[in-house]
């Protein structure tokens, strides 16, 4: 979300009272709490903002916390000094990084309402007094003490500036339009192709894809370069890392003969479906004969294949250095693994509203349509996997170096699928189905796994197995036919 504007007025209170259920970039408090109390809550806003994906956060008073009633406060922060200094000065001393705080009165019908708008922290978490603070409900617990969030947080911190870094600086303007595929940046975003070179800058720069240095010199960003470059080998070595790199192997292990092995040097926009249509020829087609009728059976899906591609371009932590996307084909399976942990737990990136890493490379890919529009591509991807009768999607993390990996397995039937294959079908289901505003049932997931009537007990023990291992709930249970939701809801 954007910082609401200055124009602090009553509908922004109101706004603010609607959208905080549990918001942890926004504080209701009645009165005056120390200027201690206030530091540390300001600290803690920031970075719960930053966590949130927000431009700031506020600390409101003269609100009850708890019924959200506007009743009105007695603090007056222009009139409130500490150590002979006014508040906001006291306060802006003690905050690093530096953070443009401000406090702002607004007369509400209901009462007097002061606000204090916290910008997110962008390069390092803010800290007060030297120590940083996260919100959590209505604590205010050490950033220090909660190692994944830090991290989260830091990941979040450092991923912003990576696209818009310079990726080759100072540029003319030939060696530009040597080194981009600018065509394809015309083609992809449906625009036409200017008919002057003016007009070619302009667009590519609007995108970010090159800033305009003095002289009629240019630089290009990374993510200028990592989308449309037409060599990733022309620009650093970080860069060229980032290529994504594609082996399949004749068995379904590593240590099976390799059949072809592929290093996609190109950007990840101007080769995307060079990429995805190499892959999916690679993938071995069984013919079956039904009536005569030759049918060419794939064993993963399309979309699915281009889903998850796209999604581990877009995720991935440019951060890390020294490597970037592989993909593996194996004769039961296909793995894709990309540089960093997820900022979504992996139980829930079935339905999670999407974070990406690398915002203006997903938005660029959006627009293009080189992934799910929607952001609900793998909720998609879910979805496609059921049509095919197909194991569930497997996500798996590695926490050294870190790293995020999905793993698409061929069609298998229920009894060769696993116990925790099986689970986590019905997890993936429930999921599914709830993300459609209805509720899993027996003979949903029985149809889901392609079996008939007379396979409900088996299919009745994976939904209990389910349930005692946490991952489902019966969606009433006053009701026992309401069927079960996933137990997040």
């Amino acid at each position: 979300g954007e910082c609401m504007s200055d124009s602090h007025d009553v509908a922004m209170i109101n706004r603010l009272l609607r959208s905080s259920g549990k918001t942890p970039f926004v504080d209701f408090k009645v009165n005056f709490a120390s200027p201690t109390e206030i530091g540390k809550c300001a600290s803690a806003i920031a970075n719960s903002a930053a966590l949130s994906n927000q431009s700031c956060g506020y600390a409101v008073w003269g609100i009850h916390n708890d019924t959200h009633a506007v009743v009105g406060t007695q603090f007056h922060p222009d009139r409130t000094q500490v150590q002979e200094q006014p508040l906001e000065v006291w306060l802006a001393q003690r905050l690093a990084p530096d953070v443009p705080i401000s406090f702002e009165v607004v007369e509400h019908p209901d009462g007097r309402v002061v606000v204090l708008k916290i910008p997110a922290a962008s390069n390092s978490p803010v800290e007060f007094d030297r120590v940083a603070y996260l919100r959590d409900g209505a604590a205010t617990p050490l950033l220090g003490d909660r190692p994944d969030d830090r991290r989260r947080l830091w990941a979040r911190l450092l991923s912003g500036p990576w696209e818009s870094e310079v990726a080759a600086r100072f540029l003319n303007g030939d060696e530009v339009l040597d080194r981009l595929d600018y065509p394809k940046y015309f083609e992809l975003t449906r625009q036409r192709l200017p008919d002057d070179r003016a007009g070619i800058f302009e667009n590519l720069s609007r995108d970010r894809l090159i800033v305009e240095e003095a002289g009629g010199h240019w630089s290009i960003t990374n993510l200028g370069a990592i989308l449309f470059a037409k060599r990733l080998d022309d620009f650093d070595s970080r860069l060229a890392r980032k290529a994504v790199r594609f082996a399949a192997y004749a068995g379904s292990s590593r240590a099976s003969r390799v059949t072809h092995r592929q290093d996609w040097g190109r950007g990840y926009a101007a080769g995307f479906a060079e990429l995805v249509e190499y892959v999916n020829a690679l993938v071995p087609v069984n013919e079956t004969i039904e009536g005569g009728l030759r049918t060419d059976h794939r064993p993963f899906s399309e979309v699915a294949v281009r889903e998850l591609i796209a999604n581990a371009l877009v995720h991935q932590d440019m951060t890390v250095t020294g490597a970037g996307p592989t993909i593996e084909l194996f004769a039961d399976r296909l793995e894709i693994t990309n540089p960093g942990a997820p900022l979504v737990e992996p139980e829930r990136m079935v339905d999670a509203e999407p974070r990406a890493r690398n915002e203006a490379l997903a938005a660029l890919m959006r627009r293009m349509r080189l992934c799910d529009g929607t952001g609900s591509g793998i909720g998609k991807v879910v979805a496609e996997l059921e049509s095919y009768l197909a194991p569930p999607l497997d996500f798996q993390t590695y926490a050294r170096p870190g790293a995020t990996r999905v793993v698409l397995s061929a069609p298998r039937q229920f009894k060769d699928m696993t116990p925790q294959e099986r689970v986590r079908a019905c997890y993936q289901h429930a999921v599914l189905r709830h993300s459609h505003g209805a509720s899993m049932h027996n003979a949903t997931f029985r149809k889901r796994l392609g079996l008939d009537a007379k396979n409900s007990g088996p299919v009745s023990s994976v939904i209990g197995a389910a349930r005692q291992q946490g991952w489902i709930k019966p969606a009433d249970p006053e009701r026992p036919r309401s069927g079960y939701v996933p137990s997040w809801v």
